[in-house]
């Protein structure tokens, strides 16, 4: 099987740090638990610099490499792997972030997966033809079987899959989203996912 993993918020606890800094940074007193939406500019609200400044220090190596692995992760994905599942980790985090993503993965014990930055958000900021940059129309030619993912902004690049079966795990911000269809089940920790995906 091939299983597609989300970055942030599936595998490490992103959100969690930036509640803590658009504190530190803003004076913005918004806790993990409220934040409402994907969209951490309108959750913070914040300016457009405010949030672009935000961004650039949330997306640092020494920050990325900071994140707190989600309980679960990374045991379960290994061993996905050890079972013969391909694992593609598909990030929409900028390819600036790639490297200390990698970095991340390796020293949480995930040196097999292949991590991949897919441009979900129409940034200016991806080289194009590398070996970890998918633009969507490369991502559109892939095929899996199962996907972790938090975010409703990138339900919509499953589309192209009516078979597959998405595990939405449940964050603040999907808490009141409708799910599309059957094939999208809501997931409380990793333990659950690895349950329904045998």
């Amino acid at each position: 099987m091939n299983i597609y993993v989300d970055f942030d918020d599936c595998l490490c606890e992103t959100a969690k740090h930036f509640s803590g800094l658009a504190a530190e940074l803003f004076g913005k007193d918004v806790p993990y638990e409220k934040i409402r939406y994907f969209d951490l500019q309108k959750s913070f609200s914040l300016t457009e610099d405010q949030y672009e400044k935000m961004m650039i220090e949330g997306h640092t190596p020494e920050v990325l490499l900071s994140y707190e692995e989600t309980p679960g992760a990374v045991e379960t994905i290994n061993d996905w792997i050890d079972e013969g599942h391909e694992v593609f980790i598909i990030t929409g985090r900028p390819n600036s972030a790639y490297e200390a993503s990698r970095e991340w993965l390796d020293r949480h014990g995930l040196e097999r997966v292949r991590l991949y930055c897919l441009n979900k958000y129409g940034r200016d900021s991806f080289i194009k033809n590398s070996d970890f940059n998918l633009e969507l129309e490369d991502y559109y030619r892939m095929h899996f079987d199962y996907a972790v993912e938090d975010s409703p902004s990138a339900f919509r690049f499953f589309d192209h899959l009516p078979e597959l079966k998405v595990m939405v795990f449940d964050r603040p911000w999907n808490e009141e989203c409708e799910l599309p269809g059957a094939n999208f089940r809501r997931c409380f920790d990793w333990k659950t996912i690895k349950e329904l995906v045998g």
